[in-house]
């Protein structure tokens, strides 16, 4: 069996459930001896998504659905020996990891693989479980167990998942020494790189009447307020104080996916100078 090679998944009930649990959940890795973080310590967990691939499914397409129904679980994309892995956090993605990169450029790296041909597969987790994992980076920080702690506590015999300071799961998963992976209180958006999402990280001009379509006193920003309502007022504003679209997502949590059709349109209505 390949190092990304899936085990087959025993997916208990209660894993998926969000219910609380009397039980301490026994996990097993989904993954043999994968080398990043991220990968060795994600659950077996049976896909609700097999088999996608481009050109048939478009991914982005397919994390704007996963955002809309606040999916929690991981992606895995495969193509040869290279994998990469997402982590999804309320229809977010909120921690990645690859071969030699994590976070945003992980993130790439697995849609890159996607556009080469790799297959996607989608597991569920449940809220409590994602929240945990979302924490898993490039590296692992000393250990301290507050009565809040929420995240990973990795050892040589084994790793531990913590919830608000209590046991909800272990994994016979290791690291060779023993480190935390702190999950944050609200884990934040990944933003794609400016390889592949260029636009996110320019900043736009707008024209006279964009600059009078957050000016209350004008007709055009009732108008505007009409059509946008407050998402398209806060990115217009982003936009007057100079902000990229990227910067402004990370500020507000936002995804790319939420800003890209709203600047699209202000383009088009003249709100934006052209170029």
């Amino acid at each position: 069996m390949g190092d990304d090679e899936p085990a087959v998944p025993e997916t208990p009930t209660n894993e998926i459930a969000d219910e609380p649990v009397d039980l301490i959940d026994e996990l097993k890795p989904m993954y043999t001896s994968p080398a990043p973080f991220l990968a060795r310590f994600l659950p077996q967990s049976a896909p609700t998504y097999l088999g996608l691939r481009a050109p048939y499914c478009d991914l982005h397409a397919f994390l704007k659905y996963l955002h809309e129904i606040a999916w929690h679980g991981y992606i895995h994309a495969s193509l040869g020996d290279q994998s990469a892995y997402v982590l999804v956090f309320e229809g977010r993605t909120v921690a990645a990891a690859a071969a030699s990169a994590t976070g945003e450029q992980a993130l790439g790296e697995m849609l890159n693989l996607y556009e080469q041909g790799a297959d996607i597969s989608a597991h569920p987790l449940s809220h409590t479980l994602a929240h945990v994992l979302s924490g898993v980076g490039s590296r692992a920080w000393k250990f301290n167990l507050t009565e809040d702690f929420t995240g990973l506590h990795a050892r040589p015999s084994g790793a531990i998942f913590y919830a608000r300071g209590e046991i909800v799961a272990t994994m016979p998963a290791t690291l060779p020494y023993e480190g935390a992976f702190p999950a944050p209180l609200r884990p934040q958006t990944l933003i794609l790189p400016r390889s592949l999402a260029g636009w996110a990280h320019h900043t736009y001009s707008p024209t006279l009447r964009g600059r009078d379509a957050v000016n209350p006193i004008t007709d055009i920003h009732l108008s505007f307020k009409a059509k946008y309502g407050p998402p398209g007022i806060g990115l217009m504003k982003a936009i007057l104080q100079n902000l990229t679209p990227a910067e402004y997502a990370m500020r507000e949590d936002l995804a790319l996916h939420e800003i890209e059709p709203l600047l699209q349109d202000f383009s088009k209505t003249g709100y934006l100078r052209e170029g």
